[in-house]
């Protein structure tokens, strides 16, 4: 299938280049260290970076007898800080293909498990937000952390907006989770094949699987 009605497309390794590992690292521990941790086990560190879930963030803070909202808290704004100052001083930078894509003829949207605050940022610094209809983020809640793709939340509620249904609708992202969301929620899939991701073995088959933003271009 091609000729899509909608387009939505992730946004950390997709339209901007995703967080470098030690800069997450960084501002975890910097989160730690403003709740009076300061020296933090490197499993519990690595763990609030990647793939927290609730479950696991409640053991890290019973370990240090934290109250896991106001640890989370620290650690929203810590992380959200550090990405900021990288698109500021030009660490990160939007690729250079996302013009290819910013002015199709279908409604787009942005569809991320980062913070709805950091991808509106993104969006207003690099200038696309005109090119996206909807965007969405996660909240800086905990609760949050159970509706980060795989799950179809996000995605529902931008085709919700866009007004149009997944079977008509095609998403592009650069993780496994993408892929599995958007079979979840019953769209298409491209999987972009950046530097970051470039020999991943996939477990799941997406639609499609492209080196840049302007194959997406072509299929819509």
């Amino acid at each position: 299938m091609t000729g899509y009605d909608a387009v939505l497309f992730d946004n950390d390794g997709v339209l901007v280049d995703p967080p470098p590992v030690e800069t997450q690292i960084r501002a975890a521990r910097a989160a730690f260290e403003s709740v009076g941790v300061d020296d933090p086990a490197r499993e519990h560190v690595t763990g609030v970076v990647s793939g927290v879930t609730v479950d696991f963030l409640h053991e890290i803070c019973a370990t240090y007898d934290l109250d896991p909202e106001t640890f989370w808290s620290a650690r929203e704004r810590h992380d959200e800080r550090s990405q900021l100052d990288e698109f500021r001083d030009g660490t990160r930078n939007r690729y250079d293909d996302v013009d290819a894509v910013t002015d199709l003829e279908v409604p787009c949207g942005v569809v991320s498990n980062n913070h709805h605050s950091t991808v509106e940022f993104v969006l207003d610094h690099f200038g696309l937000a005109g090119a996206f209809d909807t965007y969405y983020g996660r909240e800086m809640t905990i609760e949050s952390l159970e509706l980060k793709k795989p799950n179809t939340h996000y995605l529902e509620r931008g085709l919700a907006d866009l007004g149009v249904g997944a079977e008509s609708a095609l998403y592009v992202g650069d993780s496994e989770s993408d892929v599995i969301a958007a079979e979840r929620a019953g769209l298409e899939s491209v999987f972009v094949r950046r530097s970051h991701c470039r020999d991943v073995d996939l477990e799941v088959t997406p639609t499609y699987e492209v080196e840049d933003l302007h194959e997406v271009k072509r299929l819509t």
